[in-house]
């Protein structure tokens, strides 16, 4: 066919109806229509210390799963769904910065989560604020973590040691006891958490006294000297920041020494049935502690998260579920707030950004990124390898947030920013 022939049937009806037929089949091909070309999911980096802190760990997991699940079934953050990027950390405060690096560079997550243990949270902390990367810190304790370590990425949703010891002190002060000992995991969750407790039971109790501090080192706990160190204190008094094994290795040795008898005890933790052995039935007998009344919250909220969960992992939920759960609900609230925004937008839509969780609706602080998720305070007692709780309150951790000038005086003004 020579050039005026090809030039006459490029010109035809019927040319021009099968070049316009191609380029329309090549066009659909290319675009995002039909189940096979799903939209791009939202990517958040989770890193945790799943085998570590094994029950606790998992029961986290549980409670981010089971949030995520529910948000991708309603369609997800404007139409496109949540994906978990997990990562073990080992309780390695250097892997899990090694690991934060890598999800943020190598993954593209636009919100990082997770870190149990405060070192951790602050190690990953570090990292995202050097990626301009929003975390989300779900479980850690630590008071450095929105205050003296605090950068402008860094969100908490669970309540911080200083408002649990300002929930605990409250209590303490109002016993007749002025010798006190304490007990807690010499790094920085330890450390912490006693700080805020002597500080907040003197401003309350100017008269008390501090007789014995037993800072045993993490997982290395040498009870039975731990105990017999406070026994010889002879105090009214003990504050326990121990948690997991160690906890349950200090109740053991207390009730073999008769530490508890006539003591009594503020506790951080709650021993429940996973921490103690059943041969250990009565070890516990009404401890002040934080814990959780799972099956005795008639919040409609939390009805439906306790359906849900028992449904999906047929078993009870653990504290530690309620703030994965949390967790996984500010994430996908603040994605909404900011359109899917990440870095700069996503730390504006989460300053004062209201959720919901399992206790109730819930803010982030604007000051600090603190949220204001409150805790359960009551007597736990342990009985035949199971643990109660009864008189408990919830205290609305929005009554226990530091106060303004005292965030001030801690919190660089470059987090503020």
């Amino acid at each position: 066919m020579n050039a005026a022939h090809r030039k006459q049937s490029l010109h035809s009806p019927r040319s021009r109806w099968t070049l316009l037929l191609g380029l329309a089949v090549a066009l659909a091909l290319a675009l995002p229509w039909g189940p096979s070309h799903a939209a791009e999911a939202i990517r958040i980096g989770e890193i945790n210390s799943r085998h570590r802190l094994s029950t606790a760990g998992q029961a986290y997991r549980n409670g981010l799963a089971l949030a995520l699940e529910q948000i991708n079934a309603a369609g997800g953050v404007g139409g496109r769904p949540l994906q978990l990027v997990v990562r073990e950390d080992d309780g390695d405060a250097d892997q899990a910065a090694r690991n934060a690096r890598a999800l943020i560079s190598q993954d593209h997550v636009e919100v990082l989560t997770g870190s149990m243990l405060s070192d951790v949270a602050l190690a990953v902390s570090r990292e995202a604020a050097r990626g301009r990367t929003v975390l989300v810190v779900g479980d850690a304790l630590s008071d450095a973590i929105t205050l003296d370590k605090g950068n402008r990425y860094t969100f908490r949703v669970r309540p911080s040691t200083y408002m649990q010891a300002a929930m605990l002190a409250e209590q303490a002060a109002r016993l007749p006891g002025r010798r006190w000992a304490v007990v807690a995991p010499n790094y920085e969750y330890g450390q912490s958490a006693v700080a805020s407790f002597k500080l907040l039971l003197k401003q309350a109790r100017p008269d008390v006294e501090f007789v014995s501090d037993q800072w045993p080192a993490l997982g290395k706990i040498k009870a039975d000297d731990v105990a017999r160190a406070i026994r010889q204190s002879r105090p009214d008094g003990i504050f326990n920041a121990t948690f997991g094994e160690d906890l349950q290795k200090f109740v053991q040795a207390g009730n073999r020494q008769q530490l508890f008898e006539g003591v009594r005890v503020v506790s951080m933790a709650s021993a429940g049935a996973p921490s103690l052995d059943p041969s250990q039935s009565e070890a516990i007998r009404d401890w002040l502690a934080i814990g959780y009344p799972w099956d005795q919250v008639s919040l409609p909220e939390h009805q439906r998260f306790l359906e849900a969960y028992l449904k999906r992992f047929s078993e009870r939920p653990q504290l530690s579920a309620v703030f994965g759960y949390t967790t996984m609900m500010a994430i996908a609230a603040g994605l909404k707030k900011s359109e899917g925004g990440d870095g700069e937008v996503l730390v504006e839509a989460m300053r004062g950004l209201q959720f919901g969780s399992p206790l109730g609706p819930v803010s982030f602080r604007a000051l600090d990124q603190q949220a204001s998720l409150g805790a359960f305070v009551g007597l736990v007692s342990q009985k035949d390898g199971r643990s109660s709780m009864r008189d408990w309150r919830y205290l609305d951790g929005a009554a226990y947030l530091p106060p303004p000038a005292y965030v001030r005086s801690r919190r660089p003004a470059s987090a503020s920013k």
